[in-house]
């Protein structure tokens, strides 16, 4: 039996443990209080749980305890309006969790932040934060999670960042950050994600970043980074996404990235990387997205690529490929993007296309390829875009590829295409854009057009047509361009009366043609798209009018860390 001495002292022991507990509860909750009085919306509805008689560990929203002292804050998306100058960080010493994202923090980050030694998980992303990250912040040691992304940060990353040796995410996009890629970053042997996107960070990547072999996701694009791509990030065999488009990194492509077996992502365009592709590409059996396009590489597409059965999106355009389009291409049986217009590519367009059955976007277009269109293309009944103008084809356009239903875009401009146009443009069809200008094409403009309700650009200057006005081309909705120019196109241009005609057309371009008799003015009084102002309509650019936008193949990671970037389909119209 317990002696009555013994328990009098555990009860004691237990009362000084509770008064112990309550006091410090107290003292935590005046301190935040304090700090919520600073707020610039104190009647903030999410916080109104915070008072001085309700329990702080029970009651408070967003306040977690453990062992009655705060250990949580998350008021994420709380819609508060203040600053983190009295935060009591002094007052909150077993805090591990600090979640303050997404709110209308605005000022600086205090170095006392240090004093929260017990921090685990700090988030403050998507406020409006600004001057420089304190150099304390490299005192709390058992920081795991750090994000500061989507804020005004500037100033330089602090080189003791690289003293949170357990560091496993690090995301400070989105901001001001200049200077270089401290090299300390290369002691974080636990870090899983670094996220410095988005920010004006200059000089060359460390070559210590490849030390991290936990590495996840490296996100660097959208800087001014220069030098060369070092070869040591071959060593971040855990790699899953590599992002390092929209900078101006030079040299060549390190052919140790064929380590990388377990990339899905790689993204370089928008750099001044030369050379070669690596045929050691071949090795990356689980690679999904390969965006090269926007920069210097030369030779030929290597033969390896087509080792790459899972690729579903290759993008390699505006580059000095040379040679002909490999038939091996064809053996990319999961690829829904094949991008490749602007390079010195030659031959033929490779009949096996037809084969891959999920292709959405073809586009081969300021090319040097011959021969003819091959009708197998009308086999993919997923296609949306097809871009093959600017190149030297030749022959009819098979009269098969009016039937396929998905095509938005079909653009087989400036070729030296010959006879008729499609006559079989279905019912439902989704077309948006037919761009035949500059051909050889002959006779009348086929009246199942006028089955393309979604149709916003028909451009068919400068042909052989031989046709009287398309006056029926007035019932079509949402037509906006309409260019007819430099055909044989004969006769009077007849309204239809009352009806109202061609109701959001914007452009219009007739000449040198043939049309008799005057203009009905019935007709231009109907034009009501060149009447009205859109504020929505931005100026178009000097490459013409990006009126559509490529559609984005499926994601393999959405977590807020990364952003996906397509290139914009270019109608580019000659005016």
């Amino acid at each position: 039996m317990v002696s009555s001495k013994t328990f009098s002292s555990l009860q004691f022991f237990t009362l000084f443990y509770l008064f112990t507990v309550a006091f410090a509860s107290t003292e935590e909750a005046i301190a935040l209080l304090k700090w919520k009085a600073t707020f610039k919306n104190q009647n903030n509805s999410l916080l109104a749980s915070w008072t001085p008689s309700s329990n702080t560990c029970d009651h408070w929203y967003g306040v977690v305890c453990f062992n009655g002292r705060v250990n949580r804050l998350n008021i994420t998306n709380s819609s508060v309006i203040g600053n983190l100058y009295a935060f009591p960080f002094s007052s909150l010493p077993f805090l591990e969790n600090l979640n303050l994202s997404m709110n209308n923090f605005s000022g600086t980050i205090p170095p006392e932040i240090s004093n929260l030694t017990n921090l685990v998980y700090l988030d403050l992303n998507s406020n409006q934060i600004s001057g420089t990250i304190p150099q304390q912040i490299g005192s709390l040691a058992k920081l795991q999670i750090l994000r500061i992304f989507d804020n005004h940060i500037n100033g330089t990353i602090p080189e003791e960042i690289g003293y949170l040796r357990s560091l496993t995410k690090l995301s400070l996009g989105r901001n001001f950050l200049s200077g270089s890629i401290p090299a300390s970053l290369g002691n974080l042997k636990s870090l899983s994600f670094l996220l410095l996107y988005e920010n004006q960070l200059s000089s060359s990547i460390p070559e210590e970043i490849g030390y991290l072999k936990t590495l996840s996701i490296l996100h660097l694009s959208n800087n001014s980074l220069n030098g060369s791509i070092p070869s040591s990030l071959g060593n971040l065999s855990n790699l899953f996404g590599l992002y390092l488009y929209n900078n101006y990194l030079s040299g060549s492509i390190p052919v140790s990235f064929g380590y990388l077996n377990n990339l899905f992502d790689l993204y370089l365009f928008n750099n001044h990387l030369s050379g070669s592709i690596p045929a050691s590409f071949g090795y990356l059996n689980n690679l999904s997205d390969l965006y090269l396009h926007n920069n210097q590489l030369s030779g030929s597409i290597p033969e390896e690529i087509g080792y790459l059965r899972n690729l579903q999106s290759l993008f390699l355009s505006d580059n000095n490929l040379i040679g002909k389009i490999p038939s091996f291409v064809c053996n990319l049986t999961s690829l829904e993007v094949l991008y490749m217009p602007r390079n010195n590519l030659k031959g033929k367009v490779p009949q096996c296309l037809g084969n891959i059955s999920g292709l959405q976007v073809l586009m081969m277009s300021h090319n040097n390829l011959n021969g003819e269109i091959p009708s197998s293309i009308s086999n993919l009944t997923s296609l949306q875009i097809l871009d093959l103008g600017r190149n030297n084809l030749e022959g009819a356009i098979p009269q098969c590829f009016g039937n396929i239903s998905s095509l938005q875009v079909f653009d087989m401009q400036n070729n030296k295409l010959s006879g008729s146009l499609p006559t079989n443009f279905s019912i439902g069809s989704s077309l948006i854009s037919l761009n035949l200008h500059g051909n050889e094409l002959e006779g009348e403009i086929p009246r199942s057009l006028a089955n393309c309700k979604k149709l916003q650009v028909l451009d068919l200057g400068d042909n052989h047509l031989n046709d009287t006005f398309p006056m029926w081309l007035g019932t079509l909705p949402d037509l906006r361009v309409l260019r007819l120019t430099s055909n044989k196109l004969h006769g009077p241009i007849r309204s239809s009366g009352a009806e109202i005609m061609f109701p959001d057309l914007r452009i219009i371009d007739l000449s040198n043609n043939a049309f008799s008799k005057y203009l009905p003015t019935s007709l231009f009084q109907h034009l009501k798209g060149m009447t009205t102002i859109d504020q929505t309509m931005k100026a178009p650019s000097s490459k013409g009018s990006r009126l559509f936008q490529m559609p984005r193949i499926r994601r393999h990671w959405r977590n807020g860390f990364g952003s996906s970037y397509v290139a914009a389909y270019d109608v580019g119209f000659d005016f």
